[in-house]
């Protein structure tokens, strides 16, 4: 059996990025922290690198079903507790992670290493931005500080 370079190499970009986004969800404490991000990064990767493979096969089939997936995991990290609802921006990173890792599984490197990186100032960048016009405005649910 021959070493496929260019398929590993997708998988240990899908693992940097995903883990990359990962990391700051873990460093602050947020569901869906390193594992769970490098995980569904790498699964994604790995499905697409499959679903281009087939003999004769469908990759939108593949991919489909990845997006649904995710969609699944996503609805599960959402939580609705007395009027509020939590975990929206969890559900939201696990969708980019996915995405990020089938780029990967797709060879199109460039566009998973800037969707992390528009991730990942969107996670931090603008939560400095919310915090800042929540206080001049005074309202406190435009930012939830629990997700």
């Amino acid at each position: 059996m021959d070493i496929n370079w260019p398929d590993i190499i997708s998988l240990v970009v899908a693992t940097i990025l995903g883990g990359a986004i990962g990391f700051e969800r873990e460093v602050h404490n947020k569901p869906a922290g390193l594992r769970t991000n490098l995980l569904i990064s790498l699964g994604s990767c790995v499905f697409t690198i499959i679903s281009l493979n087939f003999a004769g096969g469908e990759p939108a089939r593949i991919a489909a079903n990845i997006v649904s997936g995710i969609g699944f995991l996503g609805a599960g990290a959402i939580i609705q507790s007395r009027g509020s609802i939590q975990g929206l921006t969890s559900a939201a990173g696990i969708w980019i992670v996915a995405g990020i890792g089938m780029a990967c599984g797709a060879k199109f490197y460039f566009l998973a290493i800037s969707a992390t990186v528009l991730a990942l100032i969107a996670l931090r960048l603008l939560t400095h931005f919310e915090r800042k016009f929540a206080k001049e405005q005074g309202d406190k649910a435009l930012f939830n500080q629990d997700d």
